[in-house]
């Protein structure tokens, strides 16, 4: 299996690019816009076909490269059911299956960072978008996030993955690249908490500021442009 984890050393972005084998079929996750020729090079280079392009959620600290790999290759555009953007070729709902060449992924819905956050498993892994971080959470402040629907994404779903999946999330800070659901169980200090209001409590406390692309980031993600259209 081809699976390459790249960074995105401005926003903190882990972008994701799987297919089963070279000169096959191949997908992405959490692209980033200013990353797409490397994307695309990387693509050219193992003769992979991208067909299927996804975000875990409307993103607010980068633009994604969502809607600019599909012109250039004409891939399919996937995100949530409730995702509000305007250029989604296809809307997935929990437990629904996304299937390229040899290899599918399973839609768990996990919102809370924002109402239209999901993640997607793939056999002994997890790619949980900002919903459970390294040993953090994503944000629970804005875009219609809610630490208690959080709190259930987390602990009446993801959480109940077997404990040796690898945990794959869209941003790290602090340079680590995976962790496993079991590490995040028992090392995760927002995890360690014996109720929901616990939980409420920690997130609606942490006092982050926005982030710096969040005013424009966020129209340009719904709508599929870049910022000169905006």
């Amino acid at each position: 299996m081809i699976f390459n984890q790249l960074f995105d050393d401005v926003s903190s972005t882990y972008t994701y690019i799987i297919a089963s084998d070279r000169g096959r079929e191949a997908l992405i996750i959490d692209p980033v816009l200013e990353k797409t020729e490397e994307y695309l090079k990387i693509l050219q280079e193992l003769d992979l076909k991208l067909v299927k392009v996804i975000d875990t959620h409307i993103h607010a600290d980068h633009i994604t490269a969502l809607n600019e790999l599909s012109k250039r290759t004409n891939c399919t555009k996937i995100m949530g059911e409730q995702s509000k953007s305007e250029v989604v070729d296809l809307k997935v709902k929990e437990d629904d299956k996304i299937e390229i060449d040899k290899i599918e992924l399973k839609t768990i819905y996990t919102p809370g960072h924002t109402d239209c956050s999901y993640s997607f498993l793939m056999n002994d892994r997890v790619f949980t978008g900002d919903t459970l971080l390294i040993n953090g959470t994503g944000r629970t402040d804005f875009q219609n996030g809610s630490a208690k629907t959080q709190y259930d994404s987390l602990f009446n779903k993801l959480l109940k993955l077997p404990e040796k999946t690898i945990v794959y999330p869209a941003h790290d800070y602090n340079g680590k690249k995976f962790s496993t659901i079991g590490d995040e169980k028992n090392n995760n200090p927002r995890l360690q908490v014996d109720s929901v209001d616990q939980y409420i409590e920690i997130m609606n406390n942490l006092k982050l500021a926005n982030p710096k692309m969040m005013d424009v980031a966020v129209p340009a993600n719904l709508k599929g442009v870049t910022l000169d259209q905006l």
